[in-house]
């Protein structure tokens, strides 16, 4: 079956959302393919003490405010998924799920979009997979040698399926930091990063952040020198957890701390 459409939008998640937002209020026609069964983008598939590192009131898509979460001054991923699906109907997008998308070619005066459900002829498409679906795992010497369990960040759930073990977390961004603190306290830690963990300031969360972020924007638009954005104030938001682990003295043996590692 083909069908034909102004837009297709690839991705369900929070950008797949806020690009059919914009395209509604411009009167395109358009659709919105997502591999999901439900709503909620990646954040159904987190681990289970994952949450925002910014208010609710500072993580909204346009047009609607992220209610706050009662008790939590950062959302879990539970209100965030309840958040995109109360999103996706009170503007009634035209989300269809579960559809994968299988290539787009380009036919010349349109797009044709291949899928597993059928084919979809656009004069444009909107690329909002996000990087969960696709893990980046290093080729690291002996990786195939190892008996032991190797998971990345998207397969990763809960402290106590490793409860006792010994466990090395690679990985000095958000992902590594919030994933030690979870494993620091009933598992034999190390946590390893290519440099000393650089955390920004307790006082700051995503709202700095996004700040940072368009100021450089702007800056780089406007032919000014570059600000550095997000990366000149640090790499780890220290969310609470972090922060109540890193304050213990977690050390190696016991919880959150640094080794270096040298540069292949």
């Amino acid at each position: 079956m083909t069908q034909h459409t102004d837009v297709v939008v690839i991705g369900g998640g929070q950008a797949g959302l806020a690009a059919g937002y914009h395209l509604r209020r411009q009167g395109l026609d358009f659709v919105v393919l997502d591999a999901q069964a439900a709503p909620g983008g990646a954040w159904q598939h987190t681990w289970d003490s994952l949450h925002l590192f910014s208010p609710a009131a500072f993580s909204s898509l346009p047009g609607r405010l992220m209610p706050p979460q009662p008790g939590e001054e950062y959302p879990e991923a539970g209100h965030v998924v309840a958040y995109l699906s109360d999103y996706e109907q009170r503007y009634d997008l035209p989300v269809q799920r579960p559809v994968r998308v299988i290539g787009v070619h380009d036919d010349g005066r349109l797009l044709r979009v291949e899928t597993d459900s059928g084919t979809w002829h656009a004069r444009a498409v909107i690329s909002a997979t996000g990087t969960w679906w696709r893990p980046f795992l290093p080729a690291v010497p002996g990786r195939d040698d190892f008996q032991g369990r190797q998971l990345h960040t998207v397969s990763y759930r809960r402290p106590r399926d490793f409860a006792g073990r010994r466990v090395i977390v690679v990985g000095g961004g958000n992902s590594g930091a919030q994933i030690a603190a979870d494993l620091a306290y009933d598992t034999e830690l190390t946590w390893v990063t290519r440099r000393p963990p650089r955390y920004l300031p307790d006082d700051i969360d995503g709202r700095a952040l996004f700040d940072a972020a368009t100021a450089r924007r702007r800056a780089l638009d406007a032919g000014r020198p570059d600000t550095g954005g997000v990366a000149s104030l640090g790499d780890i938001v220290a969310v609470p957890p972090v922060r109540e682990a890193r304050g213990a003295g977690r050390r190696a043996a016991q919880g959150v701390a640094h080794v270096r590692t040298p540069r292949p």
